[in-house]
């Protein structure tokens, strides 16, 4: 017998989160394994960084500011595979299944030439980008920031492969499959990590090592799982050896602007890690320390952005308008309220948590004002500022969302950072006070394009 509060529950979701598109059972099954999926990583990121930060102050350094550069390389194959994912959402929507599995064989051989470019190019020109981006580091700092660097970019190819099967099983609603090769890469690497790291002691080198047998061992279980398990796809090796340039096309349609906008973006975060890193050591431990915490408050609100892609994608490629509108307003509201929840959860038990890194004693009450600060700010802000474009985008509504993107980030965040980082003194805080500032402004763009037609006017399949 159904209970009454299980009545009012299953209306809720009926009303919000169900339509002629999809329901609200498809939707959770959809949202709880990108969900776990993102606890993992974070919680396992979380871990890795505890566990480098006891090899020393310079090492969580290093491997924070070097994690800046990686984040922008990564960005741009990550964007392409993102692009697969839309592609194969859409085609998946209107039932097109010979045409979803040509999307995800482009998405896997565009994605891997790509970090293979972007890769060589971080190997071969570390040096000159660590001088130039971080010249103002120690010493100490910049010898592990070379190793972690190098093998950071050895990696890619790796990951590239992972991100891109990952994307495009996520784009046909299998995100089960997606969470079991992000958990086989997540685990391996903590699991090395503790090796490496803990018991052999070999610091930054350690962890290096651990990345890339981590992602490769990761990358060949993703295609040994579209070649020999998957059986919705029927994916040959020569499909992804072989460039569909119509296809490509496609991808490139919605991949190409939100990578531009992601090599900006990071391109901007790069800056004010290079303000953060003329603030000193300590100054760059707070700021992993607080990104750390922050990364822990989006797992939730991150999961829902992921979902919403394929979501909308389907729904678009129906060419159901109504209902894409809705889920997007109903995850906006979904995604505030999970900040009210993370924040509640975390906030009282900041002081165990915070020891985990081992951070000195004068810079925990900064680590805790950026904190509470940011806690507070992303509830309002966070999803307006990433939920709505990522349903603009999945919709085929990308230059608009990259565009803006890219300016609010060079206009606010870098410039506003500088001045109240730098100019007023503020130090830490006042990037991270900019950074809400930007996410406001850009929020407001994007929520006026969503209450207008222009965003869903676009053919992409």
């Amino acid at each position: 017998m159904i209970q009454p509060n299980a009545n009012v529950k299953q209306g809720f979701l009926e009303k919000y989160f169900s339509g002629q598109s999809m329901d609200y059972r498809q939707m959770i099954s959809l949202f709880i394994p990108i969900l776990i999926d993102q606890a993992f990583v974070v919680g396992l990121n979380l871990i890795n960084t505890a566990m480098i930060s006891s090899a020393g102050v310079a090492a969580i350094s290093a491997v924070n500011m070097i994690d800046s550069i990686n984040i922008f390389l990564l960005s741009v194959f990550i964007a392409v595979a993102t692009g697969g994912t839309v592609v194969v959402a859409q085609y998946k929507g209107s039932g097109n299944n010979a045409m979803v599995s040509k999307a995800t064989a482009g998405a896997v051989s565009s994605v891997s030439l790509l970090a293979l470019v972007v890769g060589l190019f971080g190997v071969l020109f570390h040096g000159p980008l660590l001088n130039l981006l971080f010249g103002a580091a120690a010493p100490d700092v910049m010898a592990n920031g070379r190793t972690y660097l190098i093998g950071s970019s050895i990696s890619f190819l790796g990951i590239a492969v992972v991100e891109a099967v990952c994307g495009a099983l996520r784009g046909i609603g299998s995100t089960r499959a997606s969470l079991f090769l992000s958990l086989i890469m997540n685990l391996i690497y903590v699991l090395l990590n503790l090796v490496f790291i803990n018991l052999l002691n070999m610091g930054v080198l350690g962890m290096s090592i651990s990345i890339n047998i981590a992602r490769y061992l990761a990358a060949f279980c993703a295609l040994y799982y579209l070649f020999r398990l998957d059986s919705n796809l029927q994916i040959k090796l020569r499909d992804i050896l072989s460039l569909n340039l119509s296809m490509l096309k496609k991808i490139m349609f919605i991949g190409f602007p939100f990578a531009a906008e992601q090599m900006f973006f990071n391109g901007g975060k790069i800056l004010t890690q290079i303000f953060i890193v003329s603030l000193g050591t300590y100054a760059i431990a707070a700021n992993a320390i607080g990104a750390a915490f922050a990364g822990v408050m989006q797992i939730p609100a991150n999961a829902l952005a992921l979902t919403i892609i394929t979501v909308v994608g389907q729904c678009m490629g129906r060419g159901d308008v109504n209902d894409a509108r809705k889920f997007i307003k109903s995850f906006i509201v979904a995604s505030s309220l999970s900040f009210v929840l993370m924040g509640l959860l975390i906030l009282p038990f900041f002081g165990p948590l915070v020891s985990l890194f081992h951070p000195p004693a004068e810079i925990v009450d900064d680590i805790f004002l950026i904190v509470l600060i940011n806690t507070i700010l992303q509830i309002p802000l966070w999803s307006i500022s990433f939920i709505v474009p990522s349903g603009l985008r999945a919709a085929g509504d990308s230059k608009f969302t990259s565009i803006v993107s890219m300016l609010s980030m060079w206009l606010f965040r870098v410039v506003l950072g500088y001045i109240l980082g730098i100019v007023l003194d503020l130090g830490v805080l006042g990037v991270w006070l900019a950074m809400d500032c930007e996410w406001a402004v850009r929020g407001g763009i994007f929520l006026k394009r969503f209450l207008g037609k222009k965003w869903y006017q676009h053919r992409l399949i």
